[in-house]
């Protein structure tokens, strides 16, 4: 951990080379992140996911409603890469997103249970997987080609630091 609480996990950096092991280990942390996001907000109060986990930051309900909509580009994303010959991808506004009604306001819970479908849906997939399947490219307006493999591990780390952003509050507020 971290003591800058945008980054409680540490920044992203990407692998030098992609291995089964990071392969099994990033598809093991994907698959995590449903049972360990609920463990991370279990017996928050309202008021407490209204609070946002730094300073100009996110409340944790807008971090658990992120969640749910990042992970589902990223799932729409790996199927299209599996299947579209080099596909661009279509980016979303992030921070446009989680201003909207429902991940303002809404129940964690309708974001948790997204998460848990997609998410053993999305491990099932990965797990099926040969190495060339990983290689597959698509292309990301904003950061250029990029494989499967590494949206596997980037999204390994990210279920990681937005989970870590409301545990390491909680740690911080003695919740």
């Amino acid at each position: 951990m971290t003591t800058d609480a945008r980054y409680p996990v540490g920044k992203f950096h990407k692998l030098e080379s992609y291995t089964d092991a990071t392969r099994s280990a990033a598809i093991t942390a994907i698959a995590a992140l449903p049972a360990n996001l609920r463990k991370a907000v279990a017996g928050l109060t309202e008021a407490q996911l209204d609070t946002p986990y730094r300073d100009g930051g996110w409340s944790l309900r807008q971090v658990v409603h992120h969640l749910a909509d990042s992970h589902a580009n990223a799932y729409i994303r790996t199927r299209f890469t599996l299947t579209s010959v080099k596909p661009t991808i279509m980016p979303y506004p992030e921070n446009v997103w989680a201003e909207l009604f429902d991940a303002k306001s809404g129940p964690a819970e309708a974001s948790l249970a997204i998460l848990d479908g997609m998410h053993a849906r999305w491990a099932m997939l990965l797990k099926s997987l040969n190495a060339d399947a990983f290689a597959r490219a698509f292309v990301h307006p904003e950061h250029g080609e990029r494989t499967l493999d590494w949206m596997v591990e980037m999204y390994a780390w990210h279920s990681k630091h937005h989970a870590a952003h409301i545990t390491e509050l909680r740690k911080a507020k003695g919740w």
